[in-house]
């Protein structure tokens, strides 16, 4: 092995000791490391790029196209009202929970579902009257266990497919391949949650996080004729405020958001402040702050305007404001929003809020501008959860979306096109049908996904083409003893490991290289230590971080990290031990 290995190799363990202890975006990461790789001359510009016209990562960029379909035709809310029904017990809750959710995660991105799915499960749980603590954690997993039942269930899978194609120039699996596998192991996990997480998930109080906006606002009016009618918000000392700060402006007819510190104030203009309810007195005290005429009225906040929106998010451990504090952070400047509210662990957060230091996981109540929700809805910085105020659906082209999706499948299943030309010609129909329009079709697009996923496959290149995955590959031989059934056992524990620390997707394609060198020294089938890769890049329950549904839940349901840990390591020991058996028992190792 030359320097170029070694670079490769200090490049590799450089990139994971970074996604796994900073808070840099994984596809700034890989994009450095292809850029030194590239420059470096160990890969050359094409084999540095080949992931960009990899046709699994296409495939995923179609997929969220057609996903964005059936969620803003409202084709999800469809499968869901028809299905929960009135169950009289939890475990006949989860029952109603493990059908739509299985069902739309096997052929959709999952995210989209169970953002979906956070308040009509909200609401469904008030109604039967049973904790949403008891239900989230389940609708995550079943989530994840969905997207290991077919090759399009979850980006990891194509991903791995396009990578096989790439390093082998074999002609990859087929739509359903993995659904033998898939399928007992999606079995065996809803049974192990309907047996077990009655008993082990907490069951706390039905409560709204955030309440009525009159619990976290208050409001006050710049009198007509007072000193403050024309200074700017900084001049009158609105800016600063220690224990509540300004969130819009109603004046008249319109409203003015995340307000500028030079915006000039007017009599008359009514003021909305979020903080500590009690500081109102503080604010009266400033000359030229009187009592709101509407007062008695409803809440400025609970008022449906064009210019704004509510919004329910978790913060991602993406997000840049992560370890600031609200104030520090520039939030109004840098999102376009304000915060109204923090919650952590099911509890909202008391004191002032400039000073409140975010925190991943964290739920927040946010007022927003429209935009921000387009820009965030498929973004790493903010989870959406709960829009409050939404756009109505498509929902009269619910069923031409469901058409298109069942369209594309079949024609990939049945060899009618490739998995890759069956997702485009989805994408498109559901544009040109207005299940979803242009602006929404690019949006859909989670482009820092989408590059992650594309420079990773040069960091396994590098490993494939400099020995480096041929050396790892020999040492995991020799540690199993030339072992069949023990190599794969590692090959999952490996990708398990890799999956805790950083993204899935990286994982896999980090790992399959080392994976095929393995197989191919060894002389042993390739096909169960695909699906080992697959599965074990999935099977991510132990941690709120370790799976973006998984944190989505974790403020919903009012959850602390040990909650994760209390089920989430029984799920990952018992669902690698059944994929471990499912492939040890259906498939020949050699």
């Amino acid at each position: 092995m030359g320097w170029q290995g070694y670079l490769s190799l200090a490049l590799t363990l450089g990139a994971l000791l970074v996604l796994a202890f900073s808070r840099i975006g994984p596809h700034l990461v890989m994009m450095v490391v292809l850029s030194i790789l590239s420059i470096s001359g160990i890969l050359t510009a094409g084999e540095a790029l080949s992931g960009f016209s990899n046709s699994g990562v296409i495939t995923v960029a179609a997929m969220f196209v057609v996903a964005a379909g059936i969620y803003d035709t409202g084709g999800i809310d469809l499968l869901v009202n028809r299905l929960l029904g009135q169950p009289r017990t939890l475990r006949r809750a989860f029952s109603r929970i493990f059908v739509p959710v299985i069902a739309l995660s096997a052929f959709l991105n999952n995210t989209p579902v169970v953002a979906t799915m956070i308040p009509a499960i909200n609401t469904w749980a008030k109604r039967i009257n049973i904790p949403p603590s008891k239900l989230m954690i389940p609708l995550s997993y079943t989530a994840i266990l969905g997207g290991t039942l077919t090759l399009i269930g979850t980006s990891t899978n194509l991903v791995v497919n396009g990578q096989y194609q790439a390093l082998t120039g074999e002609q990859g699996l087929s739509m359903f391949s993995i659904t033998a596998v898939g399928l007992p192991v999606a079995l065996a996990g809803m049974a192990f949650i309907w047996l077990f997480f009655p008993r082990w998930l907490p069951a706390r109080d039905d409560k709204q996080l955030f309440g009525s906006v009159r619990e976290f606002t208050l409001e006050v009016a710049v009198a007509k004729d007072g000193p403050l009618v024309g200074k700017t918000v900084a001049d009158a000392g609105l800016r600063h405020l220690q224990r509540v700060y300004l969130v819009e402006i109603e004046r008249g007819d319109t409203v003015v958001t995340a307000v500028s510190s030079e915006e000039r104030l007017h009599g008359g203009d009514r003021l909305v402040f979020a903080g500590e309810t009690e500081a109102i007195a503080d604010l009266l005290r400033i000359n030229g702050l009187v009592p709101s005429t509407a007062a008695g009225d409803e809440p400025a906040l609970d008022i449906r305007r064009a210019e704004r929106c509510l919004v329910e998010a978790v913060v991602s451990p993406h997000c840049d404001a992560v370890g600031h504090a609200i104030r520090d952070a520039k939030f109004r400047n840098r999102y376009g929003a304000v915060v109204l509210a923090v919650a952590r662990h099911g509890e909202r957060l008391q004191g002032s809020l400039g000073n409140i230091r975010l925190e991943a996981g964290d739920t927040l109540m946010l007022e927003a501008r429209p935009a921000f929700v387009s820009r965030q809805r498929y973004n790493r910085d903010f989870l959406l959860i709960n829009e409050l105020h939404t756009r109505t659906p498509r929902h009269e082209r619910a069923y031409l979306a469901w058409t298109i999706l069942f369209g594309l499948v079949c024609a990939a299943a049945m060899g009618i096109t490739s998995m890759l030309n069956a997702a485009l010609a989805g994408a498109v129909l559901m544009i040109a049908t207005g299940c979803c329009s242009v602006s929404q079709a690019e949006k859909s697009l989670d482009l820092m996904v989408i590059v992650t996923i594309a420079a990773s496959f040069a960091m396994g290149m590098a490993l494939e083409k400099t020995g480096v995955a041929g050396l790892l590959a020999q040492a995991i031989i020799e540690l199993s003893a030339g072992k069949p059934w023990l190599l794969l056992i590692l090959c999952y524990v490996l990708v398990s490991l890799l999956t805790e620390l950083i993204t899935n997707n990286a994982a896999a394609v980090l790992a399959l290289p080392i994976v095929l060198e393995l197989t191919e020294k060894a002389s042993l089938n390739v096909e169960p230590f695909l699906f080992a890769v697959m599965m074990a890049a999935s099977a991510s329950f132990a941690t709120p971080l370790g799976y973006q549904t998984n944190l989505m839940v974790y403020g919903p349901g009012a959850y602390r990290f040990g909650d994760f840990l209390r089920v989430g390591l029984p799920m990952n020991a018992f669902v690698g031990a059944v994929t471990l058996i499912v492939l040890l028992v259906g498939w020949p190792l050699q």
